[in-house]
């Protein structure tokens, strides 16, 4: 995650709004997060160690604590306040969670894992990376896995095709448009909610990559049986084990 990236990530007005905004433009975010968990091969008392990367208001290690009640998690963000929004969600189960403020592009000098970790997982911020980002990122996480353990990501990508992701992105807008339902400016129309996203994406650094480049990062990065566990349009689950 850049400087850029982080500092957009920072900015007081959103971290205040980001749960909230995650919810109107990315509805699926939960199911995707379940899914990823899901396909996790452990047994739900198993004394899991993981690595959250990007992790947010820590919606993601939520979800997996709740899975994996006896996991410990090391949660990397660059954005403290973020970090601080995370600790209040978690409540007491924060107590298994160590923070870690950092760029995860720099990630072996921000964790130390003795005993390496079962899980490394992701949603929503690695596609603020660039590929070759991604890819020293994949195998900065496999060094730190251990044999066995397993990778997933929830993230946005884009279509081959630039007919196709312009029919995303209209599907994309009109469904935020709607849900917004005219309480936020943002979203009054198409016109405002596309510029809206535009300068957003741009501020925040996205760099999506299309599901077959995601793959290749993958497998390049040194991850086994890479796979999708989940589609829909602009988004995906993806992952595999070391």
């Amino acid at each position: 995650m850049g400087r850029r990236s982080i500092d957009a990530f920072s900015a007081p007005e959103k971290v205040a709004a980001y749960d909230a905004d995650m919810e109107l433009m990315h509805p699926n975010r939960s199911r995707m997060v379940e899914i990823a968990v899901e396909v996790l091969p452990f047994e739900p008392g198993a004394a899991l160690t993981a690595l959250d990367l990007g992790a947010g208001t820590g919606h993601f290690t939520a979800m997996f604590l709740q899975a994996y009640p006896r996991a410990k998690v090391v949660a990397v963000d660059g954005a403290e306040a973020m970090l601080e929004l995370a600790k209040a969600r978690l409540g007491g189960k924060a107590e298994a969670v160590e923070f870690v403020t950092g760029d995860f592009r720099d990630l072996r000098s921000l964790v130390g894992a003795p005993g390496g970790f079962d899980v490394a997982y992701s949603s929503y911020a690695l596609h603020h990376l660039d590929p070759p980002e991604k890819t020293a990122l994949v195998r900065d996480v496999l060094s730190l896995l251990r044999p066995g353990g397993w990778f997933v990501n929830a993230d946005i990508i884009v279509a081959e095709a630039p007919e196709v992701e312009a029919r995303f992105q209209q599907l994309r807008v009109e469904g935020i448009v709607r849900r917004a339902g005219g309480g936020d400016r943002r979203f009054a129309d198409h016109e405002a909610a596309r510029r809206y996203l535009d300068e957003m994406e741009a501020r925040e650094g996205d760099q999506p990559m299309t599901l077959a480049e995601e793959l290749r990062v993958l497998r390049e990065g040194g991850l086994r049986d890479a796979a999708v566990f989940w589609l829909e349009y602009r988004e995906a689950v993806m992952g595999g084990r070391k």
